[in-house]
């Protein structure tokens, strides 16, 4: 299977200074498996979104968008689960 390129967003930087450190190298080490694995089996796709999926990393979430034409994954962020499906006004 050929490899995505990862592109994280600014706002993902800013949100792993606010993960709890025990939680940074699991959600990075998450991310980097989605290169050769961009839709694993604990991936859920978002209703309402274009090609947004979501990996749970405890009570964390992982929202990324996957480009297959291009062979991209844009990780949009990082954030608690409270406060990740809310709309951005």
């Amino acid at each position: 299977m050929a490899s995505y390129k990862i592109v994280l967003k600014p706002s993902v930087e800013k949100d792993l200074r606010f993960l709890p450190r025990s939680l940074v190298k699991r959600a990075l080490a998450e991310v980097e498996a989605l290169q050769d694995d961009p839709l694993p089996r604990q991936a859920s796709k978002l209703q309402g979104g274009e090609n947004l999926y979501r990996i749970r990393v405890g009570d964390y979430r992982i929202i990324y968008g996957v480009d297959h034409s291009m062979k991209q994954i844009l990780v949009h962020y990082i954030r608690h689960r409270r406060e990740a499906y809310r709309k951005k006004h």
